[in-house]
């Protein structure tokens, strides 16, 4: 909630129009940044949170009057190269949000800014590659390919090759492949039981997600271990395809539409036959929550999508207040440094994977640090060959926080900021730490791994 003159309500978010003309037409995009930086330049409560906000100030105050106006237009690229859409500037900080007059909506507008560049072929090739994450994601579940893929992405010559063929940082960690997907590698049914006048969902939906299905699919399986230990009824989504976010990152959003296309129909049959969708990666939650929304704001089956999707800490916690939660841990979990994702943090649900660990420590051991802070991976920007150094500098905060309590383990809804936090300790020289996700460690606090 941000306080605006004098009164107190929530942020709210206008459709995206991104079919209009208007939407389109660089010219009024241009006019519109003019006039949002021009405001930003008088509030500057945003410089922390990303690179985007200092190079934009950084521009003006090097103008010849000190002012918007006297930045060239063509610089205004440099500012949205630098915004990942974590959407923390909208959600946590600016107090010019809708209802605001000002109407400030900082990451859509730089949304409308990469889908003009998008339109006019100004993303290379290895960019549209590392978003097409079905595309690279089909080698997995291959053996011999899979250990060539994993062998060569940590050979040194090989990581050169890479970053001059797709602009992805030697230095930048990046997921392996799975020599087994998720999907094949659990029933793709689970029972649970029933009952009576039970509130919150009997029964679930699991959307993989690509990393899941591709690359860590034991944070699925671990998942699925928890929705049977606590007689959980539940599904793998019968198919799916990415859920855009890549693309939507990349201003591509008639590849946003393309994947909603076929996944929309499909989730939309479960979300009305009374299924709570999960997904375990939070920007696809996210897309499935908002973007999408906001993109096809008159569409029913995206809106009985949003209604159903769940974080799976959210979805657990509301069984535990329902009473339907087992809390028979047995397994202490020691000091867990835990990381609040951005994707995570905007969807308005507050602290729900923090409040599992509590939960947790009410029976066995947990000493939890928990820190609410970006980590700077978001996605490609952590990996790209310019911007991997900086992802690295706006998580340092994070990596030492996370470092200070000496932790047993290290976790994070998501993956992606896991393996960056674990990357940037240990270039800080911390002491080797386990990396486990959230829900692998709920799995342990049960004694189920």
């Amino acid at each position: 909630m941000t306080l605006r003159e004098g009164n107190l309500e929530a942020p709210t978010r206008h459709p995206i129009d991104w079919r209009s003309d208007d939407y389109r037409d660089e010219g009024k995009a241009l006019a519109e940044m003019e006039r949002v930086f021009d405001i930003c330049h008088g509030c500057r409560r945003c410089v922390s949170l990303c690179q985007s906000f200092p190079t934009l100030f950084d521009l003006i105050d090097a103008s010849a009057d000190g002012e918007v106006h006297g930045v060239d237009k063509k610089d205004y690229a440099k500012v949205v190269e630098q915004c990942y859409l974590c959407d923390l500037c909208y959600m946590t900080k600016c107090p010019y949000v809708p209802p605001h007059p000002w109407n400030i909506d900082f990451p859509h507008l730089m949304l409308r800014a990469k889908a003009i560049r998008y339109g006019k072929g100004e993303v290379g090739m290895g960019a549209k590659l590392l978003a097409s994450t079905d595309v690279h994601g089909q080698l997995a579940g291959i053996p011999i390919v899979v250990q060539a893929v994993n062998a060569a992405n940590r050979t040194r010559p090989v990581r050169k090759v890479i970053e001059a063929a797709l602009d992805v940082h030697r230095d930048a960690w990046l997921p392996p492949l799975a020599t087994r997907r998720f999907r094949g590698s659990v029933a793709k049914k689970g029972r649970g039981r029933v009952v009576d006048g039970e509130r919150s969902p009997g029964k679930v939906a699991l959307f993989a997600t690509c990393l899941i299905n591709y690359n860590e699919p034991g944070i699925g399986r671990d998942l699925v271990a928890v929705l049977e230990h606590n007689e959980i009824a539940y599904e793998v989504v019968e198919k799916e395809s990415c859920c855009g976010m890549p693309k939507l990152e990349l201003g591509d959003l008639e590849g946003v539409a393309r994947h909603k296309e076929r996944n929309i129909p499909v989730l939309a049959r479960y979300a009305r036959e009374g299924f709570a969708i999960l997904t375990a990666i939070p920007s696809c939650t996210l897309m499935f929550k908002q973007e999408l929304p906001l993109m096809f704001p008159d569409d029913a089956d995206v809106k009985a999508v949003q209604e159903a999707m769940f974080d799976p800490f959210e979805y657990l916690v509301a069984r535990h207040r329902d009473g339907l939660l087992k809390t028979d841990f047995t397994r202490p979990l020691g000091k867990v440094s835990y990381h609040v994702p951005c994707h995570g943090r905007v969807q308005k649900i507050g602290r729900k994977t923090e409040e599992m660990f509590k939960l947790i420590g009410k029976t066995v051991t947990v000493e939890l640090t928990t820190v609410e802070r970006c980590s700077g991976h978001a996605g490609m920007y952590g990996v790209k060959t310019e911007t991997h150094p900086l992802a690295m500098k706006i998580g340092r905060p994070v990596f030492k926080a996370m470092a200070a309590p000496a932790p047993d383990v290290i976790s994070s809804d998501c993956a992606l900021a896991g393996h960056h936090i674990a990357q940037g300790m240990a270039n800080d020289g911390a002491a080797p730490t386990e990396l486990r996700h959230p829900l692998s460690l709920l799995r342990r606090a049960y004694g189920l791994d």
